[in-house]
């Protein structure tokens, strides 16, 4: 089932400033978080010899640039996620996708190499590796996406046709071909399978209710535009 979606609607399932969700995303690992904060220490040291060398004043600008970079830590996964989902919004239509799981697998995914050298001195490549999920949802129409996200443990829950959900993005009014998808919800075991969220979840909760029971009123009708 694919249910076209007025573009208000599309701008509340993704939104345009980040969500607990995708900050938490980008906010990384601690060692991200010491990247971020070793940006920030420099950049309030060279403020404050840039003042000290050249005598300049703490003006509105350059007190705003001191505030920048000392919170660079705090608001930077912010601006990342914010620019990504921009990236998402730039598709002129989207729609509310439901079909099935078709099939899934595991591979392991080679995600960088780190160069370390062991106690013979000898230099050594270290692979990190990591293992993910692969998703074939599709429908009876022969319509089908393929997607990737790291392997969790809950995902031990998956099966192969179990409705899955999702919304996909289009520069066609008519759908007619798709050029991105978001994150699937699968309703049965309430959850997401996911490398970035890009949804905000009670919103698409709400229109999958929402439409599931316009579809139980009207069985019959195979596709009509969800609003407000």
């Amino acid at each position: 089932m694919l249910v076209p979606l007025t573009r208000q609607k599309f701008e509340q399932v993704v939104p345009l400033i980040a969500t607990s969700q995708q900050y938490k995303y980008y906010w990384g690992k601690f060692s991200n978080f010491l990247q971020r904060l070793l940006i920030s220490v420099v950049s309030v040291v060279v403020i404050l010899l840039a003042k000290a060398l050249f005598g300049l004043e703490f003006g509105p600008i350059l007190f705003f640039l001191g505030v920048m970079g000392a919170f660079f830590w705090l608001w930077f996964p912010v601006f990342q996620a914010s620019v990504r989902n921009a990236k998402c919004r730039r598709y002129k239509y989207c729609g509310f996708f439901r079909g099935r799981i078709l099939d899934w697998w595991i591979t392991d995914q080679l995600m960088g190499k780190q160069e370390t050298v062991n106690s013979k001195g000898e230099l050594v490549i270290v692979e990190n590796r990591e293992k993910r999920i692969n998703l074939e949802v599709g429908d009876d129409t022969g319509f089908s996406v393929e997607l990737d996200a790291p392997l969790r443990p809950f995902h031990k829950a998956i099966a192969r046709g179990q409705i899955a959900e999702m919304i996909v993005m289009s520069n066609r009014s008519d759908l007619g071909s798709i050029d991105d998808f978001s994150d699937v919800y699968i309703p049965s075991r309430d959850l997401w399978v996911n490398d970035y969220p890009y949804l905000r979840r009670d919103f698409f909760s709400e229109v999958s209710r929402r439409l599931r029971e316009g579809q139980q009123d009207r069985p019959r009708r195979r596709r009509r535009k969800y609003e407000e």
